[in-house]
């Protein structure tokens, strides 16, 4: 199945079997240098938050909420803290780097309960309850995500004095330093405001009879309004698997190219699960649909949430897994992918190699800083996704943010299991019925 969206990040991932004595300790090797987590993982704002999704909390949430839009004492407004979006963007502001280089930062333009007060009078839109999503809580301040994007006037616009503006999601994922546990906590925040957010605006009528539905549980879920039915709806997650195949031999992978693909440009093979299938059906599936290959041993890696898709999926779950192939044979499905060929360890090393991605994240940082400024408008290009100097491979693949990166160098640096290693409780082969 083709996926709507190229796959991206990750990070430092241990797996352990601890039923069988001789894999007791075995542990997958970091494959990221410093990187902490994979990109959209690790979101700070969850992980002070245990009770995040509990009743209790998010009524605690709403009644604070609705006292502050009440209330006009500016110390009790300081305790929240609100992320704009815009047409999918959310609000970021510029900062100075602290490397030798004076690298720019990027970080969430969280703006104050009284300036959106302010702001929202300006534009003569009410502010109330349901237009705001709850995202946790942190150092006794409680922080909301909003949608102003039918406020049509200039209220919303930063100010170049501000030092932000609304930029795209998947520009700051290029953009952000994956060796720095802040600006990764950051890009967490903001893709899981996003994902909640998108998933309110496609989910604005109830499915069963039709009627509006209204945010309830500080919009971490939704009810329909209509008092015959009353059907809640949750935030939705569209689970996708992600996979490397490799040859029995262990020398080999199989790498796909889309025609939406930047030249050279090579990755994992990826789809989404059907009703009633398993991921390693899903896995077999996808791969046999794609190429013709068959599968057998299916091996998880890691997981990694990805807010970057289409407004219609707002919140895809990749999750990636080491597939061993059975046969060797490819019939590319034209209508899905470009091409499909084996590559050997040595051609992917050298991939990895001259693949600049710290230069092209320290590029899209700069680009960052100057909308921030208003040096510069639009978007980032896909060719600043691929930034090589000297002698050019003849290929290169996803950059460090995409856990197809993580499955690849993982593979090329460290080898991964071998069949006759694996028990085979834990190869997630077809069972014989």
């Amino acid at each position: 199945m083709l996926l709507a969206s190229p796959v991206t990040s990750s990070s430092s991932h241990r797996v352990l079997f601890s039923s069988y004595r001789s894999f007791r300790n075995l542990r997958l090797p970091s494959v990221s240098g410093n990187m902490q987590a994979h990109a959209f993982a690790r979101n700070p704002l969850r992980a002070n938050t245990h009770d995040a999704v509990d009743s209790s909390s998010l009524n605690s949430a709403v009644s604070a909420l609705r006292s502050a839009l009440s209330c006009s004492n500016q110390d009790a407004l300081r305790d929240f803290k609100v992320l704009f979006f815009k047409k999918g963007k959310p609000l970021a502001r510029s900062d100075l780097g602290t490397f030798e280089d004076a690298c720019p930062l990027w970080r969430i333009g969280w703006r104050s309960m009284s300036d959106c007060k302010i702001l929202m009078g300006r534009s003569e839109i009410q502010l109330i309850e349901d237009r705001l999503v709850y995202l946790g809580k942190k150092g006794g301040v409680i922080y909301w995500a909003m949608d102003v994007t039918d406020a049509e006037n200039s209220s919303f616009e930063p100010a170049q004095r501000d030092r932000s503006a609304y930029v795209e999601l998947r520009t700051l994922m290029v953009a952000t330093d994956w060796a720095d546990a802040d600006a990764m906590g950051e890009l967490a925040v903001a893709g899981h405001a996003k994902a909640l957010l998108e998933w309110h605006n496609t989910s604005r009528f109830c499915g069963h009879c039709g009627t509006r539905n209204r945010p309830i549980d500080a919009g971490r879920r939704k009810q329909c309004s209509n008092e015959l039915c009353k059907k809640r709806v949750y935030p939705r997650v569209d689970p996708v698997v992600i996979m490397l195949v490799i040859d029995k031999e262990n020398d080999r992978v199989l790498l796909s190219r889309q025609s939406r693909y930047v030249p050279r440009m090579w990755s994992c093979l990826a789809g989404f699960l059907e009703p009633g299938e398993s991921l390693e059906e899903a896995v077999r599936r996808e791969t046999f649909e794609e190429t013709g290959i068959e599968v057998g041993d299916v091996i998880y890696h890691s997981s990694q949430p990805w807010p970057v898709g289409p407004s219609s999926m707002p919140c895809q779950l990749m999750v990636g897994f080491f597939a061993y192939a059975n046969s060797l044979e490819i019939q590319v499905d034209k209508e899905e992918l470009e091409d499909a060929r084996w590559h050997s360890r040595e051609d992917v090393k050298k991939a990895l190699t001259f693949a600049e991605y710290k230069k092209a994240q320290m590029s899209t940082a700069v680009k960052v800083s100057h909308m921030c400024m208003g040096v510069e408008k639009g978007q980032v290009s896909s060719t600043d996704f691929n930034i090589e100097s000297g002698e050019l491979a003849p290929m290169f693949v996803p950059g460090p943010y995409a856990i197809a990166h993580h499955l690849i160098s993982h593979w090329a640096n460290h080898g991964a299991f071998g069949i006759a290693d694996l028990p085979r409780r834990h190869s997630c082969g077809t069972p014989n019925l």
